[in-house]
């Protein structure tokens, strides 16, 4: 932590500077004693020349002072001596090696024998006259040796004993920044020991109060949208994954819709009770979903009490015939009991419908259909005819890899866009779609060929080419966000993570203009994927943003929102389709809202096709919204 690390060398400086602060006042102190000292003890001898001077000359006169006078004042390292009475000099002595600076010599004057004598003696200063020895050397090293050893040892004290605050400043910074799992990995070895365990039982209740937020969110989705007998989709979840499907009340790609009906249920409840109804039911249901196991994208709920539904989309007629027959097999292949007339109790009706047919119409075909199963008498099924099917629903699947690969290399796939609108009206950034063209000019569906490009493998060329035309066309004349949808195949194909992690190195500044759109279903499905994981990490740290969609067309736990660092999350159509007449989606993105709270998670509206929807989910609280009455997709 660079912060706290600071702080641990300012405290260290700190004390390093009062430590020799105070070993230089020591320092100043014994060089001024022993200056202090030397200066007292060369008074002293001079005063004790005075004093021979003084006796010599009661005594002798002024005869005797050449006699023993000089080898003294050699000793003394005297540099000028004179002795004189009153006028008249009577001893004078001179050093002529003296090299000491006239600047810092010290004059002594005095009056001896009552001032018949004056003395004037010019000395060096007396610390400098004071040379070291070896022993004294010796001793100096040893002593700032051992400053420096305790120095060091002290640095290193403060450092293991301020090293518990910067885990403690880490684990903070780290929760700070909301990533609190790695917070509760750091090690736990903080100082003070007692915060840091405060912390650390923080973080662990926290992590379980979001599970349990999760676990909530999940339960109140399972309470609202699920049927409690079966755990499959009630008719709330039917009708809300229907209006997904729809636009204005039409349908907005092919598939097929079923209706599975049990004639003989009231004999079995009053047989065995509802317990038996239930494990019929469950039995059905558990081997229908087995079924069902290969459609990704199907929809699978209870009607009635006695009616199950299937919505399986983007599903030509021949394959829809097919899982009609396999769906009826095995449920016949079930081992029932108590039912009144075993070989008429179970009927099946379907509708293939394309897209623009009516929603009100193909429920009433399925239900035709299913009369007409009824009519026969027997366990069966019935597909209502529609007469003549599209054309390009019913290219078989040899022809729509040929007709993808020749779209790829001669690169007719195009791009179109729509704009995501905040809750101010303003422009937060366009998701693009893709589009192809047949070799008439005829613009082709994804609906249509996507799902067929998820078949033969080719997702990652396709999401390839749309990405160098955002990267390469869009993004190079305008400063405009983008968000792209990537597939499952593309998030963990080599090549393609390959390509794209080399293209956003080489144009970095790109990166924080894209989104990356997955959908829930993808994340959910593949949590233990680790190549999908390191690929969403991958394309975080290049500075992209990540998005979920999709949110809500699933009955799921919503934990993996912030596990996974989702910077946006996008409601899926079914919950925003008549979100102001519906109470349980009301309640639903509520729950979501709350769940996210305090994180930087947006919540997107997709679908809106109406301003009521629209005022509904700004009052919800929901960030920005797309959909054709916030602005239809346009081609760029």
């Amino acid at each position: 932590m660079k912060l706290t690390k600071i702080l641990t060398k300012k405290l260290t400086s700190f004390w390093l500077l009062s430590l020799a602060a105070v070993a230089f006042v020591f320092l100043l102190c014994a060089v001024m004693g022993f200056t202090q000292l030397t200066y007292t003890f060369q008074q002293q001898k001079v005063a004790e020349l005075e004093t021979m001077l003084v006796a010599d000359y009661q005594q002798h006169g002024s005869n005797q002072f050449s006699t023993w006078l000089p080898p003294l004042l050699t000793a003394y390292k005297a540099v000028d001596f004179s002795l004189s009475q009153g006028p008249q000099v009577v001893y004078q002595f001179h050093h002529d090696q003296a090299d000491t600076s006239k600047n810092s010599l010290t004059l002594y004057q005095s009056q001896l024998s009552h001032g018949k004598l004056l003395m004037s003696l010019t000395l060096p200063p007396p610390f400098s006259l004071h040379n070291l020895g070896w022993h004294e050397l010796i001793i100096l090293v040893i002593g700032f040796s051992s400053i420096g050893i305790f120095v060091r040892f002290g640095y290193g004290w403060y450092s293991r004993e301020l090293d518990g605050i910067e885990q403690l400043a880490q684990r903070s910074k780290l929760i700070l920044d909301g990533h609190l799992k790695q917070a509760a990995d750091v090690p736990t070895n903080g100082k003070p020991r007692m915060i840091n365990r405060a912390i650390s039982k923080l973080l662990a209740d926290l992590d379980d109060a979001h599970k349990e937020r999760g676990r909530l969110d999940q339960f109140i989705r399972k309470d609202t949208f699920l049927d409690k007998q079966t755990q499959i989709g009630n008719p709330i979840f039917f009708q809300n994954r229907l209006d997904g499907l729809s636009h204005n009340q039409k349908m907005v790609a092919h598939g097929v819709l079923m209706l599975i009906e049990f004639d003989d249920v009231d004999l079995v409840e009053d047989q065995y009770g509802e317990s038996g109804v239930k494990a019929m039911l469950s039995l059905t249901t558990e081997a229908i979903t087995a079924a069902l196991a290969q459609y990704t994208d199907s929809i699978f709920a209870r009607r009635s009490y006695s009616q199950l539904v299937i919505i399986v989309p983007q599903l030509s007629q021949l394959e829809a015939d097919q899982l009609a027959q396999r769906i009826l097999k095995t449920c016949l292949a079930l081992p029932f009991h108590g039912i009144g007339n075993p070989d008429n109790f179970l009927h099946l009706g379907c509708a293939f419908f394309k897209a623009a047919d009516l929603q009100v119409q193909l429920i009433e075909e399925a239900e035709m259909a299913l009369r007409a199963a009824q009519l026969q008498r027997v366990n069966n099924w019935f597909m209502y005819d529609k007469g003549a099917l599209d054309e390009q629903i019913a290219k078989g699947s040899v022809r729509w890899r040929s007709f993808i690969e020749n779209a790829l290399v001669s690169k007719r796939f195009f791009t179109l866009q729509q704009a995501i609108v905040d809750s101010d009206n303003q422009t937060m950034h366009y998701e693009i779609f893709s589009r192809a063209r047949d070799l008439q000019g005829n613009d082709v569906r994804a609906t249509l060929f996507i799902p067929m490009a998820n078949k033969c493998g080719l997702m990652p060329q396709i999401e390839r080419q749309v990405l160098e035309q955002v990267l390469f066309r869009l993004m190079s004349y305008n400063l405009s966000v983008y968000s792209i949808n990537l597939s499952l195949d593309s998030l963990t194909s080599r090549a393609f993570v390959r390509w794209l992690q080399s293209t956003l190195l080489e144009h970095r500044p790109l990166a924080a203009r894209l989104i990356f759109e997955v959908s829930e279903d993808i994340i959910v499905k593949n949590q233990k994927n680790t190549s999908l994981l390191k690929t969403l990490d991958m394309l975080r740290k290049m500075g992209a943003k990540l998005a979920v969609d999709n949110v809500g067309q699933s009955v799921v736990g919503t934990h993996y929102i912030q596990e996974y660092h989702f910077d946006l999350v996008k409601l899926h159509r079914s919950i925003v389709r008549r979100v102001h007449q519906r109470s349980e989606n009301q309640l639903f993105i509520r729950s979501l809202i709350g769940g996210l709270y305090r994180a930087e998670v947006k919540v997107i509206a997709e679908g809106v096709e109406c301003f009521e929807e629209w005022q509904t989910l700004k009052i919800l609280g929901v960030s920005a919204a797309q959909g054709d009455f916030l602005g239809q997709r346009s081609e760029i």
